[in-house]
């Protein structure tokens, strides 16, 4: 059953849409010319599809729109410059050189720019060894603006007919990911999970969760059909994605020390109890994410009553149980949360987005303006841009000299190669290494298999059907799938253009694994940029992101009303940074021992930095909850405390060419706070801000290390000293 599930949610899914799309698009031009006895024009118009489907990734229209158009015009001007100087070696060797390096610093722009210039160079290199007439060349130029120009069509039409299908496929797969992360935190309540293990997969969840959210938004916040005059369905979507963001945040704040609710109430069986019930949750959670991704109205799976009412006499039963209160209000409110969700789908109509909404949507996504000011800007060594730039150049210039020296009909899969696998870091070139070569081998061996027994062109055909939509499907995915089908699928297609014999195979195999070589070589060697280049900066902006974050939280201890928007925001951007740290702490645990530097102080940064957003997001829900009376000036001397232990973790990380950020001034008027006595509940938000106020320390401590400096013996006391 759960096997059937996931095949469904993955033909549903924006990866299989994808795989047929360019698919389709990228077939359908031979098809329709190798009827007129024309196959060669075909593929060239197809090669101009390819092209132009590389950096056709999920975004608003406009941006698909823009990257699709400017990939067409790259296109043009590269295989004109290429087909007038292919007549001479040097001429070329000077193109690559300039071309490659042009081309890579289009990282400048973000993701789907470099994959502008990624699509662009594979153009230059497969025209490299062609030559032209000046009327076949532009007839050639013709007919990749003419591939180029049906798919950018066929998206964009696709695109405009379903509207919001993307958005609902990417939504999908972001409830799915709050599922896996809520089946983590279920396992902390499993005495015999070690937790030290669970915390580093539920950190690596965690990112995954983050990223697939900034996904939706960046879709979501620029599709002026959400954001302007909004649709029931695009008011759905955005109220989905708001719940599930919020229901993400309140899991966090379920987030206690769990060694030691585990040893206290070891003999009870409240625990397991709580394990079953959010692993409920989360299936629920899937359950939700597979019906949004396939566009189904969600049938609820579990009566969650019962077992709430159950799980609360069993508590009620145990002693000193005001923490496990608290959890069973948190879980509470997530099935609470879910259960709204799934009355959206009950309702004929959702309520009106409210007033304002628009500029605040807007606010939370990130631009990326297309400035020749941040080209030139980059022009640096000290830009990792510019050294990848450098890199991909020098060595695509060497490819192109052994590629010519061993020659063979198929030479420029070395280039293609280089390409494809160089990547600004090390640990995802060596990663692409290690894919492609694997993929290749497999995908050579099957190809040569479908070559040698598969005789019937229409049978052969259609396996090469089905190879051509599993690459274009798992492109985004998994990347040793993507080759395993890709080359079988070349090799068929070749095989149609009377290149079908077992040298190719040997040849392309040959090849990948030259420019497989050339590639890791060259990013140990040229220009090499290892991580711990930008731990400290990546490490800084985490530390500001959780003091924005916490410091939301503070002012509100001070009297002031929360803003809402600006607290979504700041918790936004821990989850941004998170994820970037994250990201940079696997990158450099693929790098050489000799350039792995504060693995273990980073992998503690990590895991404490999710700690203290947790405890901030658990702090918060007291706020939400109206709790403020319970403040009195000994919470605000504790948070004033952990604000200062985060400036100064910052100001040590800080370097020349980094700017301060703006610290608030926590100063509660006394008639803000009512000297309230102690109390169960009191003593939870004290204890919350204890957490925090460790968290912070520990995390002072751990930048001291990093940035080479001495704790200072005075801190503590200065800290201390401060006024309430």
């Amino acid at each position: 059953m759960k096997q059937t599930r996931e095949i469904k949610n993955f033909i549903y899914s924006q990866y299989f849409t994808d795989g047929l799309r360019i698919t389709f698009g990228v077939l359908l031009p031979p098809l329709i010319f190798s009827q007129a006895g024309h196959l060669d024009i075909g593929i060239t118009v197809s090669l101009g599809a390819i092209t132009t489907s590389i950096p056709d990734t999920p975004g608003p229209v406009v941006h698909k729109r823009n990257g699709m158009m400017a990939s067409i015009g790259f296109m043009l001007f590269t295989a004109l410059l290429t087909g007038l100087i292919n007549h001479s070696p040097v001429l070329v060797a000077m193109e690559v050189l300039l071309l490659s390096f042009f081309y890579s610093m289009f990282n400048v722009y973000g993701n789907r720019a470099s994959s502008v210039g990624t699509g662009v160079l594979i153009v230059m290199i497969l025209n490299i060894e062609r030559e032209f007439s000046a009327a076949q060349l532009f007839q050639y130029c013709g007919f990749l603006l003419l591939g180029g120009i049906w798919y950018m069509a066929l998206s964009v039409a696709i695109s405009m007919l379903q509207p919001y299908r993307i958005a609902q496929q990417a939504l999908g797969e972001s409830i799915e990911k709050v599922a896996d992360y809520l089946r983590l935190k279920a396992r902390f309540y499993n005495p015999v999970t070690d937790l030290d293990l669970n915390y580093k997969k539920l950190v690596e969840k965690q990112i995954d969760a983050h990223q697939q959210q900034d996904v939706v938004r960046e879709i979501l916040f620029k599709n002026k059909l959400v954001t302007k005059n909004p649709s029931d369905t695009a008011r759905l979507l955005v109220l989905l994605f708001s719940d599930i963001v919020d229901l993400f945040e309140q899991s966090m704040a379920t987030h206690y020390d769990y060694r030691a609710v585990r040893e206290r109430f070891e003999g009870s069986s409240v625990l397991r109890e709580f394990q079953t019930i959010i692993q409920n949750i989360g299936d629920e959670l899937e359950n939700l994410g597979h019906a949004v991704t396939a566009n189904e109205r969600p049938k609820q799976l579990h009566n969650f009553q019962n077992q709430l009412e159950q799980l609360k006499y069993h508590i009620d039963m145990v002693d000193n149980n005001l923490i496990l209160k608290k959890i069973l209000i948190n879980v509470r409110n997530i099935i609470n949360r879910i259960q709204s969700i799934y009355g959206y789908f009950r309702e004929k109509k959702v309520d009106n987005i409210k007033k304002g909404t628009e500029k605040d949507l807007d606010r939370f996504v990130s631009r990326q303006a297309i400035d020749p000011k941040s080209f030139v800007d980059n022009l640096s060594l000290k830009s990792n841009n510019f050294r990848h730039a450098l890199r991909v150049s020098i060595v695509c210039v060497l490819g192109y000299i052994i590629s010519t020296m061993i020659g063979g009909s198929h030479s420029y899969w070395v280039l293609l190669t280089i390409v494809v696998i160089l990547k600004p870091a090390f640990s995802l070139t060596k990663e692409r290494n290690y894919q492609r070569l694997i993929g290749t081998f497999v995908g050579g061996i099957v190809g040569a298999l479908v070559i040698y027994y598969v005789k019937d062109p229409t049978q052969r055909f259609l396996i090469m059907l089905v190879f051509m939509i599993g690459a274009y499907s798992f492109q985004r995915l998994n990347y040793v799938v993507t080759v395993l089908f890709m080359t079988p699928f070349i090799l068929i297609m070749l095989s149609f253009i009377g290149y079908g014999s077992l040298k190719v195979v040997e040849e392309r195999i040959i090849d990948t694994f030259i420019g497989s070589f050339i590639a890791l070589v060259a990013s140990y060697f040229v220009f090499p940029a290892w991580e711990y280049f930008h731990l400290r900066s990546h490490m800084r902006k985490l530390l500001i992101a959780n003091y924005h974050y916490l410091a939301e939280i503070a002012l509100t201890f001070t009297g002031k009303e929360l803003d809402v928007v600006e607290y979504k925001l700041a918790r936004k951007e821990v989850y941004v940074q998170s994820a970037n740290m994250g990201s940079v702490l696997q990158r450099m645990l693929s790098e050489p021992k000799d350039k792995q530097m504060h693995v273990n102080e980073v992998n503690n940064f990590i895991v404490l930095n999710h700690s203290l957003s947790s405890y901030i997001a658990t702090l918060a829900t007291h706020i939400k909850a109206e709790e403020r009376q319970l403040i009195n000036p000994g919470h605000v001397k504790t948070l004033r405390k952990a604000l200062f232990h985060l400036c100064e973790s910052i100001a040590q990380l800080q370097s020349d060419n980094q700017t301060g950020f703006k610290e608030i001034d926590l100063k509660a008027p006394e008639a803000a706070l009512k000297l309230a006595e102690e109390s169960p509940d009191s003593r939870l938000i004290t204890e919350q801000l204890d957490f925090i106020s460790k968290a912070s320390s520990d995390l002072l401590k751990i930048t001291q290390k990093v940035s080479g400096q001495v704790e200072n013996p005075t801190l503590e006391k200065a800290v201390n000293t401060q006024p309430a």
